[in-house]
């Protein structure tokens, strides 16, 4: 994939150096220039320096061709104007937003991004919705997630108490064909239903099985 970062603190560095380990074409962005020194002498990647909501920079960081970008300076504000010109104008897939402040958490809602709330904040949750992107974060309380996915073939004709994980994963709505059901037990799933659903941070990588590759 090619993948841009903005933002080249701790966060955005070792994320960069994650990314370009595993054979991703990476570029990172940052007004400082010192910053780059955090990636190492072996990090393979592009350093370019600006504002990641420049769209000349961007232009210049290949955005036209980006397959996922991950906007995670300390300013909300920055963070949201570039992944919001990632999101809408040039319209990838993949966005994150490393978010500061619970109170943008609704701005986010409304802009349609996906976002990791600093206070559960980790490379590998970001890592993951980048490679990813199975799922969209609607809020983040603490170390539980509300998500939306798609259901996928490994969901088809199974019931809610056949895939339930006890205080870690809980279905809550079901979509299907544009009609919506609260589901009980008993409620069987079908492929491509659209579920809303609870699930504790650390058990994220227990249901990503259950949704439908983008």
């Amino acid at each position: 994939m090619h993948v841009i970062v903005v933002g080249c603190g701790r966060v955005g560095s070792e994320l960069a150096n994650i990314l370009s380990r595993r054979g991703h074409n990476v570029v990172i962005i940052d007004t400082d220039p010192d910053a780059f020194k955090r990636l190492g002498a072996t990090f393979n990647g592009i350093t370019l320096r600006g504002f990641g909501y420049d769209e000349e920079l961007l232009l210049e960081a290949g955005i036209e061709k980006c397959d996922a970008f991950a906007a995670v300076t300390n300013s909300d504000s920055a963070n949201m104007m570039a992944a919001e010109i990632a999101s809408k104008i040039y319209h990838i897939d993949r966005v994150v937003v490393r978010l500061y402040l619970p109170e943008q958490e609704r701005s986010m809602q409304l802009l349609g991004l996906d976002f990791v709330c600093d206070t559960s904040l980790s490379v590998a949750a970001i890592f993951e919705k980048l490679t990813t992107s199975f799922s969209h974060t609607l809020t983040v309380r603490g170390d539980t997630e509300v998500i939306e996915f798609i259901a996928g073939p490994l969901l088809h004709d199974k019931t809610i108490l056949d895939i339930q994980i006890p205080n870690k994963f809980r279905i809550c709505l079901v979509t299907r064909v544009g009609s919506s059901f609260i589901p009980w037990r008993e409620s069987i799933l079908k492929e491509n239903d659209i579920i809303l659903a609870v699930v504790k941070t650390t058990s994220y990588g227990k249901i990503r099985p259950f949704m439908r590759v983008s």
